[in-house]
């Protein structure tokens, strides 16, 4: 897991009690943290996608792309910036239905 995993998931918790379990459940997991270089290759994925006309509504989402990528891991998402983003890089995606 990202600190922008954690960043992501509590800006989208829906009251102060969810904040609190997703707050609790994060302080407990391992995180992967961003290389220097991964810095400029996550801004090298969003530039190359808009100089193809294609919009990645996230810079966060190239760096989690980056993180997964550099890391050998899958992305289990729900977000459609990702299935841009696999246009250009190959990274390990898979889209997850859900009901909350």
């Amino acid at each position: 897991m990202s600190r922008f995993h954690q960043l992501e998931l509590l800006q989208g918790a829906k009251d102060e009690e969810e904040w609190e379990l997703l707050e609790d459940y994060l302080a407990s997991q391992c995180y992967l943290e961003m290389s220097p270089g991964a810095w400029n290759e996550a801004a090298r994925v969003f530039f190359d996608l808009r100089r193809r006309g294609l919009t990645v509504r996230s810079p966060i989402d190239c760096c989690i792309a980056v993180l997964a990528i550099d890391n050998d891991l899958p992305l289990l998402h729900r977000d459609r910036d990702f299935e841009t983003i696999v246009s250009i890089m190959h990274l390990k995606q898979r889209w997850v239905e859900w009901e909350r």
